[in-house]
């Protein structure tokens, strides 16, 4: 279940809260009760705003130059047993052969210590 925050403005308290996405909670009575965490002593029907503390993630798809300027190698399936490094860089092979040593990338000059 997804983590909200609500802010009560009558006492100034933002509380970490976890409830279903399809649950609204608009009073310091819930909150508290949700939270398992005592009123104090603020008004139970004060009423109270769900913040947004930080936008939510997302993915960014990275190219294929930008993982080889990273350092990383990409292969893609071609045929049976026939991949292709698109990330391939100086005297990499292109293709990568399975039971050909010689096409495998170098990963010992891609990873520096």
């Amino acid at each position: 279940m997804p983590l909200y925050e609500y802010l009560c403005d009558a006492n100034g308290e933002t509380v970490e809260v976890v409830h279903p996405m399809d649950a609204t909670l608009s009073i310091w009575g819930e909150v508290c009760y949700v939270a398992q965490i005592p009123l104090g002593d603020t008004d139970p029907s004060a009423p109270v705003r769900r913040v947004i503390t930080s936008p939510p993630a997302g993915h960014v798809p990275v190219g294929n130059s930008t993982l080889k300027e990273k350092g990383f190698t990409k292969l893609v399936k071609r045929d049976e047993g026939v991949y292709e490094n698109v990330t391939a860089t100086g005297d990499e092979a292109r293709y990568m052969k399975a039971g050909d040593a010689s096409t495998v990338p170098d990963l010992n000059k891609k990873i520096g210590d």
